[in-house]
Formats: C-alpha cells, sequence, structure tokens
C-alpha cells in the first residue's frame, strides 16, 4: 500500500492518462522533488499522487508510537481539505477553492480522517470529509477510488476505517440498501479453486473474482472494522481455514487463511506487475502482518515481520516516511518494537524525513494553551451572557415605564 500503490490508484491513473498501468509507478514510489518542496510534508519526492495519503500514514504511525506530530505537520494536512470535504491527493495551492477539476477521492479522505480523528480536536474537518464519502456511497454499499467509480475492495476498507475512526457504525451506511460490508463480501473469493478466500480488488468486465493480496490485506482489517493501524488482537488460537461465509469476520478468517498461504514458503509477498520480473513487496507484506494481527494471527505473522527486520531497511530508505509508516504499523500491530526494527529505529528515521515533532515540554504547552483558550471562550461567553441579560432588564424596564 506504499504511496497508494494499490490496484486503485494505478486504475485510476491509468483511466485518467488513458493509458494502460504499467510497472513504472510502482518502480519509482514517487516523481521527482518539485522545485518548492511544501512545508509541514513529510518525505522530499513529488507529493502530486501521495502527498496526503503519505502525510496521513506518517501522521498515523506517529500517533501509535506515543509521538506528538509537529503543528506544521497537521496544519499541512488539514489545509489540504476542500470546502466541501473531500480531500485530493496534493493541492498545490490549498488557498485556492477547490472545483470540479480538483482530483479529490475516497482514499485520500478516508486516511487523512483516520489520521485527524486519531490526533483529536479536528472534529470539524473529519465530520465534513465522512460527509462527504456517504454522499459518493455507491448503491452496492461500497467505494470506487473517485466519487461514482466501481466499488473496490481498498477503497471500500479505507473508508470503513474512516467511519469507525469517527465513531460511526459502517454496517449502518447504507446507500440502495447496501453497506459497505456487503460490497466486500461481494468481492470475496469462495473456498474452492484457486485464490480460495482471498478477495478481488474488483470484479473483471465479466464478473470474476481474481485474488489480490493487496486487497485481501487491506479488507480483512475492514472486515473487522479496522483502520490503517489495524489492532493487536487477542490470539485467535488455531490457524483459520476456509470455510463459507456469510458475515465479515467470516471473509476475514478466509483472508486472513489465504495470507498465511501465500506467506508460507518464503514469508513475504511478491508483486505482480505486467511486463515485470517478480520482486518483493515490503509494503503490501507489512500490510498482510497489520492484517493478520488483526485477525488475531499475529503469531502466525512473526515470520512476515522478522522477514521485514531483516530485509526492509534498504527499501524504506529509499521510498520514505510511507515505507517507514507502513513498517512501524506491522510492528506495532504484531507486537514488534519500531525502535528496534533490525538495528534501524524506525519512528526516529520517520521523524526525520519531516518536521520534527513536538517535544512533550511543547505537547504539554499546546494542550495548556488549548485548555487555557477554551476557558477563554467560556469566560467571554459567560461576559456577554451577564451583559445580555442586564440589558434586556433596561429595555425591560425602560418599556415598562413607556407604558401609560
Amino acid at each position: 500500500m506504499i504511496v497508494r500503490r494499490s490496484a486503485a490508484v494505478v486504475a485510476a491513473i491509468a483511466a485518467v492518462a488513458g493509458a494502460p498501468a504499467t510497472s513504472a509507478f510502482a518502480a519509482s514510489p514517487s516523481p521527482s522533488a518539485p522545485a518548492s518542496h511544501p512545508s509541514g510534508l513529510y518525505g522530499t519526492t513529488d507529493p502530486t499522487y501521495d502527498g496526503v495519503w503519505r502525510q496521513s500514514l506518517a501522521l498515523v504511525a506517529q500517533h501509535t508510537s506515543g509521538v506528538k506530530p509537529a503543528e506544521a505537520a497537521v496544519d499541512w494536512l488539514t489545509g489540504q481539505q476542500c470546502a466541501n470535504g473531500a480531500f485530493a491527493p496534493y493541492r498545490a495551492q490549498p488557498t485556492a477553492a477547490c472545483d470540479a477539476k480538483t482530483p479529490v477521492d475516497t482514499n485520500s479522505t478516508a486516511a487523512a480522517v483516520q489520521a485527524l480523528a486519531a490526533l483529536g480536536g479536528h472534529d470539524g474537518a473529519t465530520t465534513k470529509a465522512v460527509s462527504w464519502l456517504k454522499s459518493v456511497q455507491n448503491k452496492d454499499g461500497g467505494w470506487g477510488y473517485t466519487a461514482g467509480g466501481a466499488s473496490d475492495a481498498n477503497s471500500t476498507s479505507v473508508v470503513i476505517g474512516a467511519l469507525t475512526a469517527t465513531g460511526g457504525r459502517p454496517q449502518d451506511v447504507r446507500k440502495g440498501g447496501g453497506s459497505p460490508y456487503d460490497a466486500l463480501l461481494k468481492l470475496a473469493l469462495p473456498c474452492d479453486g484457486d485464490g480460495a478466500g482471498a478477495f478481488a480488488f474488483q470484479p473483471d468486465k465479466k464478473g470474476a473474482l481474481t485474488a489480490n493480496a493487496d486487497a485481501t490485506a487491506a479488507a480483512v482489517a475492514g472486515a473487522l472494522g479496522k483502520g490503517l493501524a489495524g489492532e493487536a488482537a487477542k490470539p485467535g488460537g488455531a490457524a483459520p481455514a476456509c470455510a463459507k461465509a456469510t458475515d465479515p469476520q467470516g471473509a476475514a478468517r478466509n483472508g486472513a487463511a489465504y495470507l498465511l498461504k501465500a506467506l508460507a514458503k518464503d514469508q513475504h509477498l511478491l508483486s505482480a506487475l505486467p511486463g515485470a520480473k517478480d520482486q518483493p513487496d515490503y509494503g503490501n507484506t507489512a500490510d498482510a502482518v497489520v492484517a493478520l494481527a488483526t485477525a488475531g494471527q499475529a503469531g502466525r505473522a512473526a515470520g512476515a515481520l522478522s522477514w521485514l527486520e531483516s530485509h526492509a531497511g534498504p527499501w524504506a530508505r529509499q521510498s520514505g516516511p510511507a515505507a517507514y509508516a507502513e513498517l512501524i504499523l506491522a510492528a506495532h500491530a504484531a507486537g514488534g518494537d519500531p525502535r528496534h526494527f533490525g538495528g534501524t529505529d524506525l519512528v526516529a528515521a520517520l521523524n526525520a524525513t519531516g518536521p520534527a515533532p513536538q517535544t512533550a515540554e511543547q505537547a504539554e504547552k499546546s494542550k495548556k494553551s488549548d485548555s487555557g483558550s477554551g476557558f477563554g471562550v467560556w469566560w467571554t461567553v459567560g461576559v456577554f451572557l451577564v451583559a445580555g441579560i442586564g440589558i434586556g432588564f433596561l429595555l425591560s424596564g425602560r418599556r415598562n415605564r413607556q407604558q401609560p
């Protein structure tokens, strides 16, 4: 899922460009850096396609690590929101109003919601964003990468995470009678045939489903109502086995069984891009670890986490903040230590890619400032209320004196 490398964004970019998706997009995490790097943004590569996504991942990872993000980093993210609540991958001129040509999408919006909800204090922004997400829900209950696009497992799952993060119940968010979970169940493969138990990204033109490891990792967490950070669930006992699924939990169990089988040989997943030789997929392996931990299979994902510790360092250094964030989330969900990960302090490495986080002293001052400003607001309201009451008495007395 690094730089939203899922089929969702590749397909969306291909559609916009009018050309088939190639391996070039995945091979290079982002184009070259822009002439003027946006202040407050993590990473130095061009944010055109992944700015909000990588910033959101970075903030979520910092939050899970007990790090208070820099105010500049949070301000950069909130400044990317359009008036209607949606987020685009990147807006070079955030002070300019969004219009019909602004390429807003569900993935950027839902990721931003999860980050801002985790940090707290951004209810206005998250409420507007969730309202927009609900307004573009498809009749099957799911979401596509762009508004009106066919529902896919990745987009539907990241929106579920946003709904849950803001205290919502995804099963109650319906359009045309379908819920997000209904949409995911339609993308789950049966237990017979190739890819048993996996999730497809989308049906093909003939309606057939093809197993997709990236979609499966996202959908396992989504079907369990969790977001980008997943959850360190209690051990699930015996290894999951694929069985007919009639509810989201059953589909998640089957997806976990598929991921464990896919990881069994080499403890990592492979990228399968047209025209390119299969290579280790570090980001998707990290996502699979998060998904398995969320499904109560952290113990059985230990081999994949260990493989990431031994092999993912060069990839993370080259790819930047989103990669560090994914590894942090995998370690956090599966019980690892992101500050001692294969000889690397992932948290420090992530922090070094952007504005320095707040120190404990700064965070405390910020907290006191927020508290003080709140007191000041209520004090001011009280003053005006008392003044209003006094004026009311004066006017009332004046009216009484004017009566004959």
